[in-house]
């Protein structure tokens, strides 16, 4: 009963924000596509086997294991590199048209460059891709999934401008590797979580700590880099291969404080002049915020074939100058001049990684359609996160509540072709380690065999892309999961 009455407010919740539910029965569009996702150093394991090297989450958790909440790592994980298979076999179940995966950049060039490419590496891809085809599954590749190799990181990573070059020379090689049979690429995951959270701040590897300067280095490097891997695809091989490529972003919903919303989120300064001007008086040089050249801002204009978003949160915010001064000066949280929280009522489960805001994806959503001119967009993330056990039933009604969002942002007219769940399993969760679940399927990790068991959020997503219709009246059961003939 607590459950159903958390749902009807949550109906109403969406209500009061302006955007009407319809249910029951609610049928997804002709040709939609469903995926599901996971990234390479969260799940594959093998990290220092058949010839991978070390990437910057081996480096961190190996030197300082318990910077990491259950001070675990990703040596092993779902162990997916000798589990592939398996997990193809899980695609099946579910009955997906594609699975998002991320390709480690230190198994296939232990060096970092292409003048080593690692056969073994290049197999395990192989027999992934090849395997999924045979099913009818489509790879979904994303390039850069937050493991750059230690020996780049080294030389500065994503703060040095050369990574232009290397990563362009990294993504070519896979294009030469695997395009032949991958239509989907993605260049990025989410570039602003790589500079804030890696070289701004403490949040992800590698840890810099370099607030107000790091993360904006990093943000000038990795748009370049994305739009030389785009240009390269488009120039060199769509012609022959007939893919898309595209970044995919983290765009989180920020809903104005409705007792604080005067000037809330919209200034009429500049962004590169506020940030130059507190430069200066911080006694700056030169502006902290690298600004791109004309050319580079053409180089880098139109590079994405479509929207990729992932959404998982919301925010409620607001201008208030007593915030200020509980930010590190300089920073990232000190240029951006708001401050941000979230309501308590938004969270359900035990888990507070993750809050329940479906009118903060509707409105979402409607703003990219409207302010962007309607871009095709890819859900390439969207997930709840738990604690563990295969009753799940908080993950169904987020996952119900966040497609009926979409399917109204769609039923007015946003382009959207394509959502994602993460994650296919549960998955080593980067600062969090294994105390967050994400998955459809539950992973033992006391269990040396790491087996896959389907929990009941699985049950309901078989449903959704077997009938291809939100059925809010359909209760899954855990029973036995099976293959559909056909798929």
């Amino acid at each position: 009963m607590s459950r159903y009455i958390i749902l009807l407010l949550s109906f109403y919740a969406a209500v009061c924000h302006g955007h009407k539910l319809r249910q029951n029965g609610r049928q997804f569009p002709e040709g939609f596509l469903f995926g599901a996702a996971t990234a390479s150093y969260q799940v594959e394991g093998a990290w220092n086997e058949d010839g991978k090297s070390e990437n910057i989450w081996d480096h961190m958790t190996h030197n300082d294991p318990c910077i990491i909440k259950d001070c675990s790592n990703g040596d092993i994980a779902a162990d997916s590199y000798h589990k592939y298979q398996r997990d193809v076999e899980m695609m099946r179940e579910l009955g997906l048209d594609f699975y998002r995966f991320s390709i480690s950049w230190s198994r296939i060039m232990p060096t970092s460059f292409p003048d080593q490419i690692n056969q073994a590496g290049v197999d395990y891809y192989n027999n992934l891709i090849n395997e999924m085809l045979k099913y009818n599954i489509e790879p979904m590749v994303t390039l850069y999934h937050w493991d750059l190799p230690q020996k780049l990181q080294e030389l500065g990573g994503w703060a040095n401008p050369h990574i232009v070059d290397w990563y362009g020379d990294y993504a070519r090689t896979m294009f030469q590797l695997f395009g032949d049979r991958v239509k989907y690429w993605i260049t990025i995951n989410e570039p602003y979580q790589v500079c804030y959270q890696g070289y701004g701040d403490v949040l992800k590897a590698p840890r810099l700590n370099l607030k107000g300067i790091g993360e904006y280095m990093c943000g000038k490097n990795i748009l370049l880099a994305h739009a030389r891997a785009y240009h390269i695809y488009d120039e060199e091989f769509r012609p022959s291969q007939g893919g898309i490529i595209f970044i995919s972003y983290s765009a989180q919903w920020y809903e104005p404080d409705t007792e604080k919303r005067y000037r809330c989120c919209r200034r009429s300064q500049p962004v590169h002049e506020k940030v130059a001007a507190k430069s200066a008086a911080q006694g700056f040089a030169r502006s902290r915020l690298v600004e791109l050249s004309p050319e580079e801002v053409e180089y880098i204009r139109g590079t994405s074939d479509i929207f990729g978003l992932n959404h998982y949160v919301s925010f409620l915010v607001y201008r208030n100058e007593s915030v200020y001064g509980s930010y590190d000066i300089p920073s990232f949280s000190d240029d951006l001049e708001v401050g941000l929280y979230q309501k308590n009522e938004w969270l359900i489960g035990e888990s507070d990684f993750t809050k329940v805001v479906p009118w903060g994806f509707y409105n979402l959503l409607t703003k990219i359609r409207e302010d962007y001119n309607n871009p095709t967009i890819f859900i390439t993330e969207n997930g709840f996160a738990s604690r563990g056990g295969l009753n799940d039933d908080d993950r169904i009604t987020y996952y119900r509540l966040y497609l009926d969002a979409m399917l109204d942002a769609i039923a007015e007219g946003s382009d959207i072709r394509a959502y994602t769940t993460w994650s296919l399993m549960d998955n080593y969760e980067w600062m969090y380690g294994y105390t967050e679940r994400f998955g459809l399927y539950e992973i033992n990790y006391n269990d040396p065999e790491r087996p896959r068991t389907p929990r009941k959020s699985a049950f309901m997503y078989k449903e959704i892309l077997r009938s291809r219709t939100l059925d809010f009246n359909f209760v899954p059961e855990i029973t036995t999961m099976t293959i559909d003939d056909g798929h």
